[in-house]
């Protein structure tokens, strides 16, 4: 979650926000730009952790991370939230945080994960990460990718789930230290040039990809 997201969701926790500008909001922060306020303040009505109501003057702290767990059938049958699509090439897919269904899938098909762990399934759009693999299964257009939104600090090498200005995409996550930069590198049998983050962009990492679910080839 992006810092400003994390400071205004405490700030939220004690005050009520709608007595106060962006700027005044900002201010509280430690943030300058009324804009960027605005934006990560929509950012988290979206996923749910804001609750704004202009119509009677309240925004409040909703809860501090986003959780939909993972539901369990009779007959080891999980029931996985479908959160859209992400575009595995450039960064073009919206990533609207709504529910659009369920992945029903068996528990031995997904690796196991700590209880407090919460998963949802994204489905993949583009080729820019066809050459990479997850026990053995690559991540092709129109698989399912499972997605540990817990999971929020990966190592090089890992990938990723983030969302950039609002857009969603699938990478292998590369921090440059040396540079202060963030890669984002796609895998694939097309070339697809990298994706460079600065560590104080509008940028956030929504999980790691934990699990690929093939599509049917029929």
């Amino acid at each position: 979650m992006h810092t400003i997201q994390e400071k205004l969701l405490e700030l939220a926790k004690i005050k009520n926000l709608a007595m106060f500008s962006l700027r005044e909001i900002g201010a509280f922060i430690g943030e300058t730009s009324p804009q960027k306020v605005k934006h990560h303040m929509g950012q988290l009505e979206k996923r749910g952790l804001l609750h704004i109501d202009k119509a009677h003057g309240v925004i409040k702290n909703t809860r501090d991370t986003w959780d939909a767990p993972t539901k369990k059938q009779k007959g080891g049958l999980l029931m996985i939230p479908i959160l859209g699509y992400a575009s595995a090439g450039p960064a073009t897919a919206i990533a609207e945080e709504n529910i659009e269904g369920f992945l029903r899938i068996s528990e031995s098909l997904v690796k196991p994960r700590p209880a407090s762990h919460v998963l949802f399934a994204i489905r993949v759009k583009g080729p820019s990460m066809n050459r990479a693999t997850i026990d053995k299964k690559k991540i092709e257009d129109g698989d399912y990718v499972i997605v540990d939104t817990t999971d929020r600090n990966p190592k090089n090498g890992d990938i990723i789930l983030s969302i950039i200005d609002g857009m969603a995409n699938i990478k292998r996550f590369h921090k440059d230290e040396e540079n202060k930069q963030i890669i984002l590198i796609s895998d694939s049998s097309q070339d697809f040039p990298p994706i460079y983050i600065h560590e104080n962009d509008n940028y956030m990492i929504n999980g790691k990809v934990v699990q690929v679910i093939k599509k049917p080839k029929l």
